[in-house]
């Protein structure tokens, strides 16, 4: 990866505490996966920025990489990998959430 996309892909992570990457918007989800990741958002009421992984080839592929993560959604909390829809399910069933709202 070269250094000007590792800025991109840094910018992009920390412009916001909560960043999600998913396939499509969080009104119109394309797959499961992301709309559980944007449920799970909302129901812990959550703010979050997303970005729609197929709006630019080149960050979905190379996003992939960043953090040695193949698929989406990518949930990062304060500027950390939280790693896929199982991990987010498991923190919102143990209010870990309720903690991470405190941190924002």
């Amino acid at each position: 990866m070269n250094e000007e996309l590792k800025i991109k892909l840094d910018n992009l992570i920390n412009q916001y505490k909560v960043m999600l990457f998913m396939k499509w918007t969080p009104e119109k989800p394309s797959c499961w996966f992301s709309a559980k990741a944007v449920q799970i958002l909302l129901d812990s009421d959550i703010y979050f920025e997303s970005f729609d992984i197929y709006s630019d080839e080149e960050i979905r592929q190379w996003l992939k990489v960043y953090k040695s993560w193949p698929t989406y959604p990518q949930l990062y909390i304060n500027w950390e990998l939280i790693w896929w829809v199982d991990i987010m399910t498991e923190m919102y069933d143990e209010w870990e959430f309720e903690e991470i709202k405190k941190s924002l």
